[in-house]
């Protein structure tokens, strides 16, 4: 379908139940009395002919609107235009990257649970960036042991602290050269810092969170300008574990939201949901920005053939040589260029030891999707169980059971 300039054509920005928030692009036109600042979005219903022919309405979906009611701002979607891009969990269409947010600490960074979210990530085909808050609550020398670490699994992630409202990426690669800063640079970047929003003086974690920032020179942009220069002009998924500060990081890329945030529990070391749907925000710069609910293990429903593209390391190692074997799934295969000593191999084992039994577990069904449900457990390994024989256990319908009387009397009469 080509766009049509007498067409009302917007950007779904939220989806809850049955309704739709369309988000009407500047170029429009539309009534007369309502201007475009007046009458930005309008709640959506679908029509019902989309139902009939199974076509979903996403989040990021560009759509066409009739009959908009300006009064109430409501109006019905009639038709969705083709998707570059589509992923499902969360449910988000033409995106253009992944930011994966995650804590240094508060909760602590795992680099389990990293690179199950990074392989999650690297499945979709989108650009993955990485984002680590909470660098106040650490030292610089384990900022520095973060970046190289995270740079041999091929990620050049960016460093921030929302809470100060700085990021510190950038100064990481001068660190050495930085370690006799003068006080005078303390001071400095001490106006720059809201005492409020960092631990009280008598906390011991003082000396580990506002010097570093001192001794990494910290850029001297906004933390919003830091983050929007990865960010602009696309779609952004916004996504990573509860707790590591994803609507946080929101606020302060765009204020006026206030979006609910939540403290960490202290009982289960992890954080509280906030996001309860997947909602795109628009970026003052431009762009539009996903946020999702936060879960601590995403599925992975990777093939096994297709498990080592999502690592970066074995990528690199595939593109300067090649398995002897075509087929090789880089375990104990001879020849093999994949297998070897680098970290996170024997993550790559583990994975791969998961999707070779959901594989199989599909293969060992003659109708995997008709007799087995999936379920995902807390650990974010999934399991097949048995579903219950189709209609077994559903009453007739009142028009079987008057055509079975029908029958019947029809049998008795010809008996006669």
């Amino acid at each position: 379908m080509s766009l049509n300039s007498s067409l009302l054509v917007g950007t779904v920005v939220a989806v809850q139940a049955n309704f739709y928030r369309v988000r009407l692009d500047p170029a429009v036109g539309i009534h007369e009395h309502i201007s475009l600042v007046d009458a930005p979005t309008l709640l959506c219903t679908r029509r019902t002919r989309l139902k009939k022919i199974g076509q979903q309405v996403m989040v990021g979906d560009r759509v066409v609107v009739d009959e908009p009611d300006w009064t109430d701002r409501r109006g019905a979607i009639s038709e969705v235009f083709g998707r570059r891009t589509e992923l499902n969990r969360p449910p988000v269409a033409n995106a253009d990257r992944i930011l994966l947010v995650f804590a240094l600490a508060e909760p602590d960074l795992d680099p389990a649970s990293l690179t199950r979210f990074l392989v999650k990530a690297e499945s979709t085909g989108l650009e993955v960036s990485l984002c680590l808050n909470k660098c106040d609550l650490v030292t610089p020398q384990e900022l520095e042991q973060w970046r190289d670490r995270l740079s041999g699994w091929g990620y050049e992630p960016m460093f921030i602290s929302v809470r100060s409202g700085l990021g510190v990426q950038e100064a990481l690669a001068n660190f050495k050269n930085k370690s006799s800063v003068k006080k005078v640079a303390f001071n400095h970047l001490w106006d720059k810092i809201d005492g409020s929003m960092l631990p009280s003086e008598d906390n011991s974690i003082v000396a580990n969170s506002v010097y570093p920032l001192d001794l990494l020179n910290s850029v001297q942009n906004p933390l919003p300008n830091f983050v929007d220069g990865h960010i602009s002009d696309q779609i952004t998924i916004i996504c990573g574990p509860s707790g590591v500060g994803k609507s946080s990081l929101i606020n302060q890329l765009i204020p006026a939201l206030k979006l609910r945030v939540n403290a960490v529990s202290g009982k289960l070391g992890r954080g509280r949901h906030t996001t309860r749907h997947v909602e795109l925000f628009e970026l003052p710069d431009g762009g539009l920005l996903a946020d999702t609910p936060g879960f601590n293990q995403p599925a992975l429903e990777s093939d096994p053939s297709e498990l080592a593209e999502y690592f970066p390391e074995a990528r690199q190692r595939l593109a300067l040589g090649s398995c002897q074997f075509s087929d090789c799934s880089h375990r104990e295969e001879p020849n093999c260029v994949v297998r070897g000593d680098w970290e996170r191999y024997q993550y790559y084992l583990n994975f791969m030891e998961e999707a070779i039994v959901r594989q199989q577990a599909l293969q060992n069904s003659s109708s995997a999707e008709s007799s087995l449900k999936q379920q995902t457990k807390s650990d974010g390994t999934q399991q097949y169980e048995p579903k219950l024989l189709t209609k077994k256990y559903r009453r007739s319908s009142r028009r079987l059971q008057h055509q079975s009387l029908q029958d019947m009397c029809q049998e008795d009469l010809e008996e006669f």
